[in-house]
């Protein structure tokens, strides 16, 4: 008798097996029977090889991998590059199955949904707290811009459009006919995905990361987050009656920083962010209108029939709309009047004007603010309600004002970043201006934060329109005057904050004040604030040194009275990359906590609310990993009800690109929030043991990391020919450069690409070197006591359990085999094998410290979903690592042609995919 993960897997492999049979269908159609027998001679190699450790087959796959030309090889990659897309596809599609088997089944709600959340929460008897923790809660996914992001819109949509077949599939039960039909729909949709570009062919510009950004709205953000909204309440009155009919105010949005990071971009100019800025409000206005459309349809209430309020009568009878097919259908005229004046609105967006309301004209006056918007719904909502018509309020006019109330007319809110030294220059060249031979870089910190207190309290401006200024002053001083703008024509919430990049210092959030005091965002007068200024820390020594930094900045009366203009509340962003780069997978996780907690104490000392906002990656070396398992893993205090954390890459793609998929992943991070923010305080704080522990593996991780990747000499070249990194540094794969100087080192290098490239080769060095070695120096430290310690924290120490899972999985997706093809790359053979020893002992002291700690014999043993995944994918992965080995070999040696570019730039985009959070 099959377990009931066997027939999990048979349902997942079936439909790996039947998109595998007509991708292979595609390819013989396409290339021919001969081809297609060698591509098929492959797969079947390297999943015996893969699944049954067939060595044989190892050797087979080896020789036939080195004798294909230049072609095969190319065709090769594509088919098993496309055989990872549709992979994935099918591994989304089996966890909607699942998901949905269970709630047909009435199973418990699962961990990590908002049923589950809400059930907690009153179990534990908090549910008085609920009311207060929506008022004040702010849960923030932002979607940034990958530089190594490589799938096209193209791609995805052919993906998308398999996916719904699917799903068609699973839902309906199906007549011979229709079954035949959905299978023909399946078999063009692989053709026509095998027959569509994998790579660019120019270099992304920045709006065409803003499109692709903005398509995940299409596809999930304007409908789920509404929806999940409406089930959320819907789950709270099922709790508890006084829940029943209410409206949970707006604590959940959607951001982005695509299109207003300038950090290391200087193609994100004043013009890209009000492009930026008027597409997302397309984006928005044009959802709106065809909802009305729509609801325009559906209410068809005659008033003979139904009654309405004298306030929707009113509106109807504002309505242009004069047909005298509509004169006794007032829900409809309304709504058509509603309807042409949002017309009116994004007409007048489009011409550049800020919507002004057109008097003689007021059914058609363009509306001032999404908030006028929403009033008008909100009569025909009231109409319908109070005249006993509540389910018919409850249907598509209730997602729509709730999608008006979340979108505004900015779509998301949209992020301002820039490095610290650039707004030092910009101060520094303003400074200059009005008073020569001042040399504000030369300035102590004291120095500085005195200079621009004296400036920020007087109500004369620097900047003056008869000067002349560098290009970046020009440029800096242009992108805040189009927050400015922004504010008036689409609203506050359209760039609410400006985040500083390495900040370091008071003076860094000083700077960045009197910038926007020269716009008038900052008025000196009343002392109001119009955005809020977020200091980024980044490295090991910023996080260290950032609670100190905002004390003081607490500490000074201008500050606090800017801070009180926001509420009482700042904004702290937390840097995974950079601190990852910097100090190292365990040593970077250790850092974040204790800087939350010393953050924590910091505030409320002085009175300021905390909302950390959480520069995770799509990888565990960025970050990255479970979002529901990591925010429960934060220290306490450290959540409150306000969290932002970023949703980057082909993370973006995996999460979002489906919209049950994308669903699921919004209400982990909201089930996510409300359990750590609710419930957390049942949870024992981590003994001293704990943290003393926790010191002594960081210490000896970071010296272990450093000593490698920053003292060992000849390091950097063993990465530059070992990995990918030149290759990913050539592909037309974003908008920024690989590297932030023009030069080889690890230091200027962008985390994104370090990691990605580390996760080409298998061997995804950030997200465990160093582990191994500090396990093996605490337990000589601690040879009686510290193995039962270390299993303790794992199993009673969320941080610490979160730690390991996410290394668990980093582990598990790795190859030491495969990576030491890679390392065969670097020429210098002690050089070499020296590193790529170090690098392997390592490996292997980092195994055997988890499985000791965990009790676990194999990896993911205590995720049987990911061990699926594992070794469904893996076979297609396997060749696409050794063709790009040989691919490197032959381009390094000379053979630097078109052909062979395009084949490694293929496998780039293939093993991407396949891992799915690789960089």
């Amino acid at each position: 008798m099959q377990s009931i993960d066997e027939v999990k897997d048979k349902l997942l492999s079936g439909d790996i097996r039947q998109l595998g049979r007509l991708l292979g269908d595609a390819i013989r159609s396409h290339l021919g029977d001969v081809a297609f027998e060698r591509i098929e001679n492959v797969r079947q190699l390297a999943i015996r090889f893969r699944r049954d450790h067939d060595e044989q087959a190892r050797r087979q796959l080896a020789d036939s991998l080195q004798a294909l030309s230049q072609e095969e090889t190319t065709q090769l990659i594509r088919a098993f590059s496309y055989f990872s897309l549709l992979a994935n596809i099918a591994e989304d599609q089996h966890h909607i199955r699942r998901t949905r088997a269970h709630l047909i089944a009435g199973s418990k709600p699962r961990q990590g949904s908002l049923a589950n959340a809400v059930s907690n929460v009153f179990a534990a008897d908090q549910a008085d707290a609920l009311h207060g923790f929506f008022d004040e809660a702010y849960v923030g996914a932002v979607f940034t811009a990958h530089p190594t992001e490589v799938q096209r819109k193209s791609i995805l949509n052919c993906q998308m459009a398999i996916a719904r077949l699917l799903n068609e599939r699973d839902r309906y039960q199906m007549t011979p006919e229709e079954a035949e039909h959905n299978e023909e729909a399946l078999s063009r949709g692989i053709m026509t995905l095998w027959q569509t570009r994998l790579l660019r062919t120019t270099k992304l510009s920045v709006m065409d990361e803003v499109e692709n950004g903005l398509s995940f709205f299409d596809h999930t953000i304007l409908t789920e987050l509404p929806q999940m909204y409406s089930s959320l309440e819907t789950l709270l009155a099922q709790q508890d009656e006084r829940w029943a009919d209410a409206e949970l105010p707006t604590f959940m949005k959607v951001g982005s920083w695509i299109g207003g990071d300038r950090d290391g971009n200087p193609f994100v100019t004043a013009t890209v962010l009000r492009s930026t800025l008027r597409r997302q409000a397309d984006k928005a206005l044009d959802f709106y209108l065809g909802e009305l459309h729509k609801l325009a349809s559906q209410l068809s209430l005659a008033q003979t029939l139904s009654a309405c309020t004298e306030t929707l009568r009113q509106l109807a009878e504002r309505s242009a709309d004069q047909s005298p097919h509509r004169l006794d259908e007032p829900y409809r005229r309304a709504i058509y009047g509603i309807h042409a004046r949002l017309e009116a609105t994004r007409a007048g967006m489009a011409a550049g004007a800020d919507a002004p309301r057109q008097p003689g004209a007021p059914g058609e006056a363009a509306y001032a603010s999404a908030a006028d918007l929403l009033d008008e719904l909100d009569i025909v909502h009231h109409s319908l309600v109070q005249n006993g018509l509540r389910t018919l309020a409850r249907g598509r006019l209730r997602q729509l004002r709730r999608a008006v109330k979340v979108f505004g007319f900015s779509l998301a809110p949209l992020d301002l970043r820039q490095n610290s030294d650039v707004h030092e220059r910009v101060v520094g060249e303003l400074f200059a201006s009005v008073r020569p031979g001042l040399v504000y870089a030369g300035l102590s910190e004291d120095q500085r934060v005195d200079l621009l207190l004296a400036e920020l309290n007087s109500p004369r401006l620097l900047a003056s329109p008869y000067l002349k200024y560098s290009e970046e002053t020009v440029s800096e001083l242009d992108i805040f005057s189009a927050i400015k703008e922004a504010h008036a024509k689409y609203g506050p919430e359209s760039v609410p904050n400006c985040i500083i990049s390495k900040a370091a210092s008071v003076s860094d959030l000083l700077e960045v004040a009197l910038l926007l005091k020269e716009v008038g965002l900052l008025n000196q007068q009343h002392g109001t604030l119009a955005v809020n200024i977020i200091p980024l820390f980044e490295t090991i020594d910023d996080l260290r040194a950032g609670p100190a930094i905002m004390a003081r900045a607490f500490s000074l009366p201008l500050y606090r009275r800017l801070l009180e203009s926001r509420g009482k509340q700042q904004e702290v962003m937390l840097g995974y990359s950079d601190s990852n780069k910097d100090g190292g997978f365990l040593t970077s996780g250790w850092e974040l906590y204790k800087a939350e907690i010393d953050l924590v104490t910091a505030f409320k000392q002085h009175g300021i609310k905390l909302r950390l906002f959480h520069g995770r990656g799509g990888s565990v070396g960025r970050g990255g990993g479970p979002s529901y398992e990591a925010i429960l893993a934060q220290p306490a205090g450290a959540v409150q009800g306000q969290i932002r954390l970023t949703e980057q890459g082909e993370v973006i793609t995996a999460k979002y690109a489906n919209p049950e998929v994308g669903r699921r992943n919004l209400e982990v991070l909201a089930a996510a929030t409300i359990e750590s923010s609710l419930l957390q305080r049942q949870r024992a704080e981590p003994s001293g043991a704990y943290l003393a522990a926790m010191e002594e593996l960081s210490a000896e991780a970071l010296r272990s990391y450093r000593s490698l990747v920053y003292e060992t000499e000849g390091f950097e070249r063993y990465f530059w020919e070992s990995t990918v990194i030149a290759e990913i540094a050539a592909l037309n794969i974003g908008s920024r450069p690989a590297s932030r100087k023009k030069s080889t080192s690890i230091e200027d290098l962008r985390a994104i690409p370090w990691v990605l490239s580390w996760a080409q080769c298998r061997l995804m060095l950030p997200g465990w070197y160093g582990f191994g070695s500090a396990v093996q120096q605490f337990l000589a430290a601690h040879p009686a006591d510290g193995p039962a310690l270390l299993r303790e924290m794992y199993c009673d120490w969320p941080f610490f359990t979160s730690l390991l899972s996410n290394m668990d999985m980093v582990l598990a997706k790795s190859d030491i085999a495969i990576a030491g093809k890679y390392a065969a790359l670097v020429k210098d053979v002690a050089l070499r094998e020296t590193i790529f020893g170090r690098i392997r002992a390592e490996y292997q002291r980092t195994l055997d410290a988890l499985k000791l700690i965990t009790g676990q014999e194999e990896l993911q043993q205590a995720n049987p979903l990911l061990q699926r995944s594992i070794r469904h994918r893996f076979p297609y992965i396997d060749p696409l690592n050794h063709l790009q080995v040989e691919l490197l070999q032959r381009f390094r040696e000379g053979k630097q042609d078109d052909k062979t570019r395009t084949g490694i730039h293929l496998s780039i985009n293939g093993i991407a995919a396949g891992l799915r959070n690789s960089g």
